[in-house]
């Protein structure tokens, strides 16, 4: 059976419905998710706003962006440091 990815704002707008005074259980049901799965979802996102969420997707693509220019930069360094090796 193939599972459904949640975005950030549809998790944020569950874990809200189970705030404003529905069970955790209704939620659950209701949307098609585990327990377990909700708590770990409110664990992660609990605090967050909309606009928190979209600024947190946003740091974490950039913060990927960021790690593979770093990997590209070691990778020249170390092919210059073993070119540099073989001249002398």
């Amino acid at each position: 059976m193939k599972k459904k990815r949640h975005k950030t704002e549809e998790i944020i707008r569950i874990i809200r419905k189970a705030d404003g005074g529905q069970t955790v259980e209704e939620v659950c049901r209701e949307e098609n998710i585990c327990v377990q799965t909700f708590y770990r979802w409110r664990r992660k996102y609990g605090r967050m706003e909309m606009a928190d969420a979209k600024r947190f997707k946003e740091l974490v693509n950039e913060n990927g962006e960021l790690k593979k220019m770093l990997a590209d930069e070691m990778l020249k360094n170390r092919v210059l440091e073993e070119s540099l090796k073989k001249k002398w």
